[in-house]
């Protein structure tokens, strides 16, 4: 896809997003504030000036907002600290004051949000075990004198478990990697060989720096996922394109690029992106005859990486069958499967903000909205189980973000009731003042940082 294409699905897909993630969680403080006999007097999506407005019938007129800047959301309730010089509540409503509430039910409002968020992410999750994705089986491509052929592991293994915990698929077995090398840096991976063969390996990563940038985590071990070894068969050369220009023809079959017999599409395709503006010479068959062709790779204008326009045909289907499978479960199964996600999910996520402040995950890591809103026209592009899966990930680092003890935060007012609680009444305006400054001057730095990772990974 070009640029402009690109942004016709990153636009839609990314607010799509935002107002989904949003909404839900001001509706969980919202709903669970009418709930407790809290007068909400505003519920909008977004901030400034309104796009969209209506009040509601009932008695308590609450004011629905859409507004035009979609990076958040608030819920105002009736509050007495909050009323304007010269107003006072109603005597009759003053029950139904925020600040008014016992010190459980304020909690209980706040933390509404973020369980908004975790909750649509274990209801995502299993809808998307219900419908069934398209998985790899956790077969490995292992590159040389890495932490991973270091430990043993060879191409074609497929891992069975890791420290005693089984694997199913390649995400499976990328999350439980990250996840137990946080509890140790030594792993007991479980794997049967191509021979068939029950082997155990032992992963010795403690010298591996696994989060210091932005490389995967996978990169550093040496794991790829790994295919049996097929033909390479070009299946259609685009017109005008350096393929093309040289001579190249569709059902060719690559027999050696540079004097190297390439084992798939994967190989074939990064060998092309490592060599941009240099010749490589194809050796193909061609209807049974050899045919010698040099072709020049090229970075064509809104791509990142070079290419010679020409696709490539598919693995055949009995390979397929062997790697890849439908990953789907019942009812049952998949809302159990879904709430394990999410638990997983925010745990990794709290585990590696930790870290973050032990300086062991790179701060290169945070992202902003434009790599969010780049993540969700691809997972969009992909289709639909992957655009859900991407809206939960979003929704589990929204809801455990919003807890962390910062003021202006969930989290932050939830640390005043902890205050309150201990010492039996509230903390002072003079220290939420303070609060609100300090919270913003952590809010606001970690937006210029997300924002300027976001850039330089655009300009890289």
């Amino acid at each position: 896809m070009n640029l402009s294409t690109n942004l016709l699905l990153i636009i839609p897909a990314f607010l799509v997003a935002i107002g989904v993630l949003v909404t839900v969680h001001e509706f969980g403080h919202f709903w669970v504030a009418r709930k407790l006999g809290v007068k909400v007097l505003r519920f909008s999506i977004g901030f400034g000036k309104p796009l969209w407005r209506r009040v509601s019938k009932d008695a308590d007129k609450v004011e629905y907002v859409v507004a035009a800047l979609p990076f958040g959301g608030y819920v105002k309730m009736l509050d007495e600290r909050e009323c304007e010089e010269g107003c006072e509540v109603a005597a009759h409503e003053v029950h139904r004051a925020f600040n008014r509430q016992k010190l459980w039910k304020r909690a209980a409002i706040v933390v509404a949000g973020p369980v908004a968020n975790f909750l649509l992410a274990m209801v995502i999750y299993a809808l998307v075990f219900m419908i069934g994705q398209n998985a790899m089986r956790p077969y490995v491509d292992v590159t040389q004198d890495s932490p991973a052929a270091l430990a043993g592991l060879q191409s074609g293994d497929q891992v069975t478990a890791i420290n005693g915990v089984e694997t199913t698929s390649w995400e499976d077995m990328r999350m439980l990697l990250v996840e137990e090398y946080l509890k140790s840096p030594q792993l007991a991976i479980n794997v049967t060989t191509q021979d068939g063969v029950s082997q155990q390996r032992t992963l010795d990563l403690q010298s591996v720096a696994m989060f210091d940038d932005e490389a995967g985590a996978l990169d550093k071990i040496g794991l790829k996922s790994w295919l049996p070894p097929y033909d390479v068969v070009v299946e259609t050369v685009v017109p005008n394109s350096p393929a093309a220009g040289a001579g190249l023809q569709a059902q060719d079959k690559v027999l050696s690029i540079d004097a190297l017999k390439p084992t798939g599409a994967r190989g074939f395709v990064e060998y092309i992106r490592a060599h941009p503006d240099q010749p490589v010479v194809l050796t193909v068959d061609r209807a049974g005859a050899m045919q010698s062709i040099s072709v020049t790779p090229q970075i064509s204008a809104g791509q990142s990486v070079a290419t010679i326009g020409a696709a490539l045909a598919p693995p055949p289907p009995d390979l397929r069958d062997k790697v890849y499978f439908t990953e789907s479960y019942g009812l049952v199964d998949s809302l159990w499967r879904g709430a394990a996600k999410t638990w997983q999910m925010s745990a990794l996520t709290l585990k590696l903000m930790g870290r973050m402040l032990t300086g062991e995950v790179s701060l290169k890591n945070v992202s902003g909205p434009v790599t969010i809103a780049q993540f969700a026209g691809v997972s969009a592009a992909y289709g639909l189980t992957y655009y859900l899966g991407f809206l939960a990930v979003v929704s589990v680092s929204l809801g455990v973000l919003n807890l962390l003890p910062v003021p202006m935060l969930d989290g932050g007012h939830l640390l005043y009731y902890l205050v309150e609680w201990v010492k039996g009444s509230p903390v002072s305006a003079e220290t939420e003042a303070v609060g609100f400054r300090l919270g913003m001057v952590i809010i606001g730095g970690l937006m210029v940082l997300a924002l300027y990772n976001d850039f330089t990974r655009l300009l890289n």
